[in-house]
C-alpha cells in the first residue's frame, strides 16, 4: 500500500513545503507552517466526499461565449454596487466580518427578496432551524422559495444540493463544515481549504451561485489559509462597530468589479436599511463653528463621498509628542504634520495630535491631504475653517498643492449638500463647471491655503 504523502504549506501566502520549518521561506512569516495530509484520490466523474459533477469537456478558446455574465439583483442596491452590478451566476463569494456586526442579517434578508422569484438553500451550521426561524420572522422573510439545511457535513450538503438544485446557497459558515475525508477537526486550515474547493467545483460546474460566510481573526482578516481568499471570486468585508448604527460593506477582491465601491448599511430593529446616500449621515451631528474641523471629498469607486475630519492640537509634555490617527495612514498623517511644520510655519514638533475620520472611513486617497492639514491647523490656532468649506487637495512635501481627478464630481456634490465655498488646486484650473451660488478658491501652494481658510476668517 502506498504510503499516503504529507505536504506543509504556509497559511499566510499558501506557499507549499516538503518538510516543517519555523519561517516561510517564501513570505517570510513565523509558525505560520501547518500540516496537510492530501484527500485520497477520486474515482473518475466522482469527487472525493461521494457527490457527483459533471465533467467538462476542452473546448477552443475561440469556441468560448465571450457575452456579458449574467447577473441577477440581491435586493439591496448598495449590496449590488459592490459587487459590480448584482451577483452573478455560478460566482462563489466570501463574506467576513466581525462577530454580531450583520453578515447572517444581510444574507438573510438578501435570501427573502431572491426567493420570491429564485429557489435559494440557506446551510446553517451555527444556529438550529428553530433559531433561524426566529430571526427570519424578526426580519419579516418568509417566503416558500427559501430551503433551510441545518448541516455541517460536506457530503450531506453537497447532495442537497444536487437533489434541490438551487439557484443560491449560503453557507454559514465555512468555519463549521467538515469533510469526513480529511483527517482534522473542523474549522482547521485544511478542513476549510478542502470545503471551498469543493463548494468552488459546484458553483463553476452547476452555476449556482454561493456565498460563504467567514469568522475574522483578531488581526482583522479572515479565518483560515490565506488561498481561501485566492480561491474565491469575490471577497466581501462588513466593518463598523457593533454598538453602532452604521455598518460598510467594501470588496477587497472582485472578478467581476470594482473593488473600490463602498455599501453603507444602518442596523434597525427589523434588520439592515439601505443608506443611499452616506455624505448626509457621515456629516451629520457637526456643531458649528467648531476648530479642528475640516470637510473634504472622497471618491469610493464611482461615488462621491463627503467625509468629515477632525484634529485636536495640544502641548505635549512629552519629549517626544504623541500621534494618533484613526481612519487615515499613520505615517501619511506624520508626513502631513511634517510638511506643516516645515512649509506653513506651525511649530507641530512640540504638539500631541490627534486626528480622526468621522464615521469609521477609511480615507487612502491623497486628495483628503489639503482637509487634513487645515483641520489640524484649524485646532492649532484655534480658528475654525468654516462650515461652509470643502477643502480637495494633495500635498507635496514642497508645500505645494497638487491636482486631483474627478474635481467636477467632487465639487457637484458638495454644492449638492449646500456646501459654499470650494477649496481646490490651481492646476484643475478649467476642468470643471462652477454651479451658481458656489465659490470656488483655486489655491497653489499650503500658504495660499491656510490664508484662504483660516486666515479669511481670522479678518472678519
Amino acid at each position: 500500500m502506498a504510503k499516503t504523502k504529507t505536504v506543509f504549506y504556509c497559511t499566510e501566502c499558501g506557499n507549499e513545503t516538503i518538510k516543517w520549518q519555523g519561517r516561510c521561506p517564501a513570505c517570510g512569516a513565523w509558525n505560520s507552517i501547518v500540516e496537510h495530509k492530501p484527500t485520497p484520490a477520486a474515482k473518475a466523474g466522482k469527487s472525493s466526499n461521494g457527490a457527483f459533477l459533471t465533467r467538462q469537456e476542452c473546448l477552443k478558446i475561440t469556441e468560448i461565449d465571450d457575452a456579458d455574465e449574467n447577473r441577477f439583483t440581491t435586493g439591496f442596491s448598495e449590496l449590488d454596487r459592490v459587487l459590480g452590478g448584482g451577483a452573478v451566476e455560478g460566482s462563489l463569494v466570501l463574506v467576513g466580518g466581525a462577530p454580531g456586526i450583520g453578515k447572517s442579517t444581510l444574507l438573510l434578508q438578501m435570501c427573502g427578496f431572491v426567493s420570491e422569484t429564485m429557489k435559494v438553500l440557506y446551510v446553517t451550521g451555527e444556529e438550529s432551524g428553530k433559531q433561524l426561524k426566529m430571526r427570519a420572522n424578526r426580519l419579516n422573510v418568509s417566503s416558500d422559495g427559501l430551503f433551510v439545511l441545518v448541516e455541517t457535513n460536506l457530503g450531506e450538503i453537497m447532495e442537497s444540493i444536487t437533489e434541490l438544485a438551487p439557484d443560491l446557497v449560503i453557507i454559514d459558515s465555512i468555519q463549521t463544515l467538515y469533510n469526513e475525508t480529511v483527517e482534522s477537526s473542523a474549522g482547521s486550515q485544511s478542513q476549510i481549504k478542502d470545503c471551498t474547493m469543493h463548494l468552488m467545483q459546484i458553483a463553476k460546474t452547476t452555476g449556482t451561485t454561493i456565498f460563504i460566510v467567514g469568522h475574522i481573526t483578531k488581526e482583522g482578516s479572515i479565518a483560515g489559509p490565506k488561498i481561501l481568499e485566492h480561491m474565491v471570486d469575490c471577497v466581501l468585508y462588513f466593518e463598523g462597530e457593533s454598538n453602532a448604527a452604521y455598518r460598510i460593506l467594501r470588496a477587497a477582491k472582485n472578478r467581476f468589479g470594482s473593488t473600490n465601491e463602498i455599501g453603507v448599511f444602518e442596523m434597525l430593529d427589523n434588520g439592515l436599511a439601505e443608506v443611499p446616500n452616506p455624505s448626509e449621515i457621515l456629516l451629520s451631528g457637526r456643531l458649528e463653528n467648531a476648530s479642528g474641523s475640516c470637510v473634504t471629498c472622497v471618491i469610493e469607486g464611482s461615488r462621491p463621498v463627503l467625509a468629515e475630519i477632525q484634529a485636536l492640537i495640544t502641548p505635549t509634555s512629552f519629549n517626544v509628542p504623541r500621534r494618533t490617527s484613526s481612519g487615515i495612514d499613520y505615517n501619511r498623517a506624520a508626513l502631513l504634520l511634517a510638511v506643516l511644520e516645515k512649509r506653513g510655519g506651525l511649530r507641530m514638533s512640540a504638539s500631541d495630535a490627534y486626528i480622526n475620520v468621522v464615521g469609521g472611513l477609511e480615507l487612502d486617497e491623497p486628495s483628503a491631504d489639503l482637509a487634513t492639514i487645515l483641520a489640524v491647523a484649524s485646532s492649532y490656532v484655534d480658528k475654525p475653517v468654516g462650515d461652509d468649506v470643502v477643502a480637495i487637495g494633495e500635498v507635496g512635501l514642497t508645500g505645494e498643492i497638487r491636482s486631483v481627478s474627478f474635481i467636477g464630481q467632487r465639487i457637484a456634490e458638495a454644492f449638492r449638500l449646500g456646501f459654499k465655498k470650494c477649496i481646490v488646486p490651481l492646476g484643475n484650473k478649467g476642468k470643471y463647471s462652477v454651479p451658481e451660488g458656489l465659490t470656488v478658491i483655486e489655491v497653489r501652494n499650503l500658504r495660499d491655503a491656510l490664508s484662504s481658510a483660516i486666515g479669511a476668517k481670522k479678518d472678519k
